[in-house]
């Protein structure tokens, strides 16, 4: 049912933000969707991973521009020390005030730098997209349980209907044994299909129960007796499956579903990861500047001396160019490459898997999609042969030409005919409506 029910994704179109409930208590496909993306807590974390992704990003991309850092510290010394500015011992109480910045750029890393941006970009669009997969798979459980609910309702009526005719055929059983026209069995074999009948029609009642709290909790909506959908009409007439392959169809969905691109860019994003463990191998280059300065207040300058001079008195500056040569490393770096290279084997088999199982859910859709189309057709001529059969029957029935026995076939076999009729319709409508999706077509009930 799943790759049936993908269909809905592109035919949503724009979702209100206001998905309160209509007059009538109910609500649409599209309100249900939107409450369940508004909801979701899976999701939340989704959006959250994207965040956590681009600020990745962002302080990858820094490590291109120089570091720079100020500092400053104040403190006294007591005993024997050594002045700062004078450079002389002395015993007494020195207090000094301490400034410095640095600055440090890379100049060369290995290309571990330029890989990791390129890695994280890979990796933010990764997570773009799984997030846009998150979006399709809360909307495809919040379908599912929509639809279950459409196929409770349809069972319901059946049952009901079911249960209408076997009570009126005993209640009419009953009066023609009571004048003696018909054998008391014929009554029992009624009261037993009834029987039946209302059981049916509370065990369907049950299942419509279920299948409203589960969307109901899907939605983290509390479930009250009200809680209902809008069933839409689903139309058969002008539904064809068209003349595109199994090939034609999966060469455009493979290019399209944020899965795909997802998995794709897994394995380029650990393309990179492998450069960046080879880059542990190769020099780095650094350049680093130093500034500080301080003030005493031990000195031999006069009260009348700005505090200012004396810091720009013991300004010192310094430049330095760092030159880092891997040797050994404890073998760190031939394990990371190890690793980064299990990890691309990694992606690249769930690529592999992505893409297996969309072109086994087109081959599902495309198969189903004739064999619905076979058996909606059959089933239309089923129902009116077996509806003229059993009008036939209920009037033999009436006039005790058959018994009781050989009306309730008559009628389960209609019941079940009508009951296949709906299965078949729903089948064979989202059967062509998910090869519209895999191809990109617009999408509407």
């Amino acid at each position: 049912m799943k790759h049936i029910l993908l269909v809905f994704l592109l035919g949503l179109g724009q979702i209100s933000a206001g998905w309160s409930q209509d007059t009538a208590g109910k609500l649409s496909l599209e309100q249900c969707v939107a409450i369940a993306l508004e909801n979701n807590l899976n999701l939340r974390r989704s959006e959250l991973n994207l965040v956590s992704s681009e600020a990745t990003l962002m302080e990858t991309r820094g490590q291109h521009l120089p570091s720079f850092s100020m500092g400053g510290s104040s403190g006294f010394r007591w005993g024997r020390s050594i002045n700062p500015v004078t450079n002389l011992f002395e015993t007494r109480r020195i207090g000094n005030v301490n400034i410095s910045a640095s600055s440090s750029l890379p100049i060369f890393a290995g290309g571990q730098i330029r890989n990791s941006v390129k890695q994280a970009t890979l990796n933010v669009e990764t997570d773009r997209l799984n997030l846009a997969a998150s979006r399709n798979d809360i909307t495809l459980n919040t379908i599912n349980l929509f639809i279950n609910i459409a196929f409770a309702k349809e069972q319901l009526k059946i049952a009901n209907s079911q249960l209408t005719t076997s009570r009126d055929q005993l209640s009419r059983t009953q009066k023609l044994v009571a004048a003696g026209s018909l054998p008391m069995a014929d009554q029992l074999d009624l009261q037993a299909q009834t029987a039946t009948n209302e059981l049916e029609v509370i065990n369907a009642e049950n299942n419509l129960r279920i299948a409203r709290l589960n969307l109901s909790q899907a939605l983290q909506l509390p479930f009250t007796e009200d809680f209902d959908i809008l069933i839409p009409e689903l139309e058969v007439d002008g539904l064809s499956v068209g003349t595109e392959g199994v090939e034609q169809i999966y060469s455009v969905a493979v290019s399209s579903l944020p899965e795909i691109k997802a998995a794709e860019y897994g394995v380029q994003a650990a393309e990179y990861g492998i450069k960046i463990a080879k880059g542990a191998y190769l020099p780095s280059l650094n350049l680093s500047a130093n500034v500080f300065s301080n003030y005493v207040d031990q000195t031999n300058f006069t009260t009348s001396d700005p505090i200012l001079q004396q810091f720009e008195n013991n300004l010192s500056q310094s430049a330095n160019v760092g030159l880092s040569i891997p040797i050994f490393s404890n073998f760190r770096n031939q394990a990371g490459v190890q690793r980064a290279r299990v990890q691309k084997r990694l992606s690249e088999i769930q690529e592999i898997e992505v893409k297996n199982l969309l072109r086994q859910d087109i081959e599902s859709a495309y198969t189903s999609a004739y064999a619905a189309r076979q058996s909606y057709r059959s089933s239309q001529l089923r129902v009116e042969a077996l509806e003229e059969a059993f009008r036939m029957a209920q009037q033999r029935f009436d006039v005790g030409a058959i018994n009781a026995v050989d009306f309730q076939v008559a009628q389960n076999n209609l019941f079940n005919a009508q009951a296949d009729l709906v299965t078949s319709k729903y089948e064979y409508v989202f059967s062509v409506k998910v090869l519209d999706f895999y191809l990109g077509n617009p999408l509407t009930l």
